[in-house]
């Protein structure tokens, strides 16, 4: 490992004093003519051209969302994001509880369920408030004007689960006057229906976007089958250009039904789950000031049938749950000089739920908990000339049952000749134990502690030809303990304190506009970790092609899984290719049509243990627009 570090140093001190070794005149034209790079809200509170974070952020635009045709955004971001995984199981639907998917992983931290990956909606944590995980399921499509993927430990700005990185959907908003509506309708195989219609108006300074969707297959399996309605509503009104208010509203119900392992099947493991979001912002933004103040509530209901295995009896319960996230986030941003910005905040956030197992004649009770959260930050940005740029964080952050935590983070930027970064950061990540781990089921332990992890990372990117091709690579090495699991003690299993992470890695992306009608793009993660974990791969591969002429369309890309663990005692690997493609024509300026086809190939592959994923399926619909 310190060779690698050893190496890392040199190569980029290389970089660097050739960057510096370029004229005087060189210099002067690269300040003339830098293009400004993707500007992004999650690296920071406030919107920032990331030349000045030091940390990894990869952003999903509405472009790239549309050209999937998909209503799930996870299988998007496992191609587009260097170093991030989802799990998966059918054609359609993650599920819940025992045989789930829909698990991800950042850099090998994320966990099954996955409670060390931070989802937001819009800078709100969204996860199940007695077990602490996101629910995949809910993250579609219809939701977002573009995803933004910060890869490493985020606790600074957003606290616990935050660990391993954090993904922010921003939604969708009215940018254009007058009246849209959005229809997408498509079909495929194994009876898979999607359907979704949108409604976006701007009046003014009123604006409001309100989408309803229903999806449904058979899945490719028996007793595989999932359907889903969902709604969404946001509603804006800008009181004046430096002050707006949004309010909006999520609602999502599907029910999946599980058949368990082909080795070991389930009759009856069925769930239905409910899911809501709520939330209302009041934003400012002048020239030398922005923030905002927050308020949002998470809610969930779940009635889950744990079924039965062949010749045995049918459970004569269900499990029954209903959770809560409600919090207050508040921040404001400040520049008291050039080049400096520093912001400050304060985060609230109560949850927990009530757990039990209904029987016919009886409740019986598992947990009725909850927990509060307090925390406290301040992140200073200052431009050291124009070469520079240091970013100083400090969180402190207190749990009520598990007490404070500090969490700090430094990093440097140095912005070089020829439109080139380089970067540094060390940060440190936390995730406080679920109230699952701390007081639910066999194992539960009310005196565990925090995990914890420091990330040590450096990175080099460059815009390249008008800014119409760019290239990065990242190396990190990341060190943490105090990670739970579930081992025996005393004759009985116990969540403890005890598990260790030492991973590094290396993180590549290319991305090329050839010209006007033809697009490139690929990215690549190898993983290293010492201490296995499943559903992390050791290779991701990622290379695809955009083309459109006149009215068609077309795109294609093949993604290679190499080392990727399904279990690890024992130890079980899963290498595979797979090739998808889509593509459009466009009927009219109102309505396109569209066919997406993945694992063409009909590659066999497991990515849960047991679940074999579907061959090769074909998927055709039309999108309009009036």
């Amino acid at each position: 490992m310190n060779r690698i570090i050893t190496c890392l140093l040199l190569i980029c001190l290389f970089i660097s004093v050739k960057a510096q070794a370029q004229s005087k005149k060189d210099s002067v034209y690269i300040k003339k003519s830098y293009v400004i790079d993707e500007v992004v809200v999650t690296g920071t509170r406030n919107e920032t051209d990331t030349r000045h974070l030091p940390m990894s952020i990869s952003v999903v635009n509405r472009e790239q969302i549309e050209q999937r045709n998909e209503q799930s955004l996870l299988p998007l971001l496992t191609e587009q994001v260097p170093g991030f995984f989802t799990t998966g199981r059918s054609i359609m639907g993650y599920g819940v509880s025992t045989g789930a998917a829909g698990g991800m992983s950042l850099r090998g931290i994320g966990g099954s369920p996955t409670t060390g990956l931070l989802v937001l909606i819009d800078g709100h944590p969204q996860y199940m408030g007695l077990m602490g995980h996101p629910l995949a399921d809910t993250y579609q499509s219809m939701l977002a004007e573009r995803v933004e993927v910060v890869r490493g430990p985020a606790s600074v700005l957003y606290g616990s689960n935050a660990m391993g990185g954090v993904i922010n959907i921003v939604t969708r908003k009215s940018k254009e006057e007058g009246v849209k509506n959005d229809v997408r309708l498509n079909y495929g195989s194994y009876n898979t229906l999607s359907a979704e219609a949108s409604n976006r108006v701007r009046k003014g300074r009123f604006s409001s976007i309100v989408s309803a969707s229903y999806n449904r297959t058979d899945g490719h399996r028996e007793n595989m089958d999932f359907d889903q309605y969902g709604g969404y509503a946001k509603l804006g009104y800008e009181i004046s250009s430096a002050w707006n208010v949004f309010t909006d509203l999520n609602l999502t119900h599907f029910n999946a039904s599980n058949p368990g392992t082909v080795n070991a099947p389930i009759l009856d493991n069925d769930s239905r789950i409910t899911r809501g979001v709520a939330s209302f912002s009041v934003e400012n933004n002048y020239n030398l000031t922005s923030g905002a103040l927050k308020f949002f509530y998470n809610w969930g209901r779940h009635n889950i049938n744990n079924g039965y295995s062949l010749g045995k009896t049918p459970s004569d319960y269900r499990f029954k749950s209903k959770d809560q996230m409600l919090g207050v986030t508040w921040y404001q941003s400040v520049t008291f000089f050039t080049g400096n910005r520093i912001t400050v905040g304060l985060d609230f956030q109560h949850f927990g739920g009530d757990a039990w197992n209904q029987f016919t004649d009886k409740r019986v009770g598992i947990a009725d908990k909850t927990e509060n959260e307090i925390a406290g930050y301040v992140d200073f940005r200052q431009a050291l000339g124009s070469l520079f740029t240091l970013d100083i964080g400090q969180r402190v952050d207190h749990h009520s049952q598990t007490g404070t935590e500090w969490v700090p983070q430094v990093g440097l930027s140095m912005h070089l000749p020829q439109a080139a970064e380089l970067k540094a950061m060390v940060s440190k990540g936390f995730r406080n134990p679920t109230i699952r781990e701390l007081y639910m089921f066999g194992p539960q332990n009310p005196d565990l502690l925090p995990e914890k992890i420091m990330n040590y990372e450096i990175s080099f990117s460059r815009h390249l030809k008008d800014n119409t091709l760019s290239y990065g690579i990242n190396l990190y090495y990341i060190n943490g303990d105090n990670m739970i699991q579930t081992v025996p003690v005393n004759g009985r299993p116990l969540n403890i304190n005890t598990g260790k992470i030492e991973n590094w890695g290396l993180e590549a992306n290319v991305n090329y506009k050839i010209n006007s009608s033809l697009m490139f793009s690929a990215n690549y993660s190898w993983l290293n970790m010492k201490y296995p974990v499943v559903a992390a791969p050791e290779h991701k591969l990622y290379a695809g092609v955009y083309y459109s002429h006149k009215k068609w369309s077309v795109s294609t890309g093949v993604q290679y899984i190499n080392g990727l663990y399904t279990s690890v005692n024992p130890e079980t690997k899963e290498n595979f290719v797979l090739w998808n493609l889509n593509g459009s024509y466009h009927l009219s300026r109102f309505a396109t049509l569209f066919v997406r086809g993945e694992n063409l190939l009909a590659q066999h592959y497991e990515i849960n243990a047991g679940y074999p994923m579907p061959k090769a399926t074909v998927m055709g619909g039309i999108n309009m627009t009036f």
